[in-house]
């Protein structure tokens, strides 16, 4: 029987508007200005059997149109391809673009595309993606963060952790990493004090510490019980992250920011977590964050991959140790279909793939469209 092959492909940039500027701690020092719109690439693949996969990766702030760019480029080498030969398409892509890299925008820009293809692999098998890895749960520990940015007020922080909790998320985490540490850690003390002491919580600089700054913070909250501190330090300084970990009995989480496999590799070759968390966009897709988890999980790590909830909860409960799914309702405008949230757990649909179809706001939200093959 002949294989199956690619007939068509269509990438869009979309923009989605945020309903208020967002600021972590790279606003509030000076680093970035708040955040407006997140801008997505979004790939849909179609086959000759009329087997269908759609995917997506994003960028905050600059990068979005650069991705769309390169994605754009080399997406044509996917027509007559074999869909089902997802890790050879995808170094076929890798190598079309490997003169500007094999990282940061050049990986990115293929994740939307290789993420369609797993969605479309497990939508022709009739399974979640979940199932389709090999699933050790069928729901996962989630918490939220979108409450917690340090632009609202205290107040507006702990309405959001109530509304959290109530709504069947397990761990509420708010942002630090201010100018005034004594802020953070008021802030911080209010939280847990509104929540209780049984509540999961945990903590995101957003890589604005230096070294001394970071180890006085975390000394400061061993009696608080974090879950995690997450990136104290700038993403790239292993070492000081490793010292943290060594020195603080509260476990160090980071990695998000990372964009290649082989840069959390040197974070797990140093011992710089004990909470590891790479985002599958960023690291160019569900192939590449299948081969980090497998190193994750080889160096005894936990798992907490960073956003698009819709994409990393298939991920997480395709992990042996059990890991957390960050919340995010933000993506919610682009899909028809909306993920559970119960006893503190985000639940994997019975949906095949990654159980989404595009809404009519994100086809209005398009700003770029192009296509290649058959319709």
């Amino acid at each position: 029987m002949p294989a199956d092959r690619i007939r068509h492909v269509a990438l869009s940039s979309v923009t989605l508007p945020l309903n208020n500027p967002v600021s972590d701690a790279k606003v509030l020092t000076g680093r970035q200005k708040p955040m407006t719109e997140i801008a997505f690439l979004f790939a849909e693949i179609a086959t000759h059997d009329g087997h269908r996969g759609t995917g997506f990766g994003y960028s905050k702030r600059a990068g979005g149109p650069a991705q769309y760019a390169h994605a754009k480029e080399v997406a044509e080498g996917l027509l007559g391809e074999d869909p089902s030969d997802i890790g050879r398409v995808y170094d076929k892509l890798l190598w079309a673009g490997a003169s500007v890299g094999r990282s940061g925008v050049a990986t990115q820009a293929l994740a939307a595309i290789d993420v369609a293809l797993w969605d479309l692999k497990a939508r022709r098998a009739g399974l979640p993606l979940a199932k389709l890895l090999g699933s050790y749960r069928d729901d996962v520990r989630t918490y939220n963060t979108s409450g917690g940015f340090l632009h609202a007020p205290i107040e507006e922080v702990k309405e959001k952790a109530s509304a959290s909790l109530e709504a069947g998320i397990g761990g509420i985490k708010i942002k630090v990493g201010q100018p005034d540490t004594r802020a953070d850690l008021r802030r911080l003390a209010a939280v847990r004090e509104h929540i209780g002491d049984d509540v999961p919580l945990m903590v995101d600089a957003n890589q604005q510490w230096d070294r001394a700054t970071a180890l006085r913070f975390g000394r400061a909250v061993e009696e608080l019980g974090l879950v995690w501190i997450e990136e104290p330090l700038d993403a790239y300084d292993a070492e000081g992250h490793a010292r943290l970990a060594e020195a603080l009995d509260t476990p160090i989480a980071t990695g998000e920011m990372l964009s290649s496999v082989a840069e959390h590799v040197r974070l797990i070759e140093a011992r710089a977590a004990d909470v590891i968390q790479p985002d599958a966009p960023r690291v160019g897709g569900i192939t590449s964050f299948l081969r980090l988890a497998t190193l994750a999980d080889h160096a005894g790590l936990d798992l907490a991959p960073h956003f698009a909830m819709e994409i990393h909860l298939h991920l997480a409960a395709a992990y042996p140790r059990e890991p957390w799914v960050e919340h995010f309702e933000w993506l919610d405008p682009l899909f028809e279909e909306r993920l559970e949230t119960r006893g503190g757990r985000m639940v994997v649909p019975d949906r095949p793939g990654l159980g989404f179809t595009l809404s009519e706001q994100c086809r209005r939200w398009t700003v770029a469209r192009v296509e290649y093959g058959q319709a």
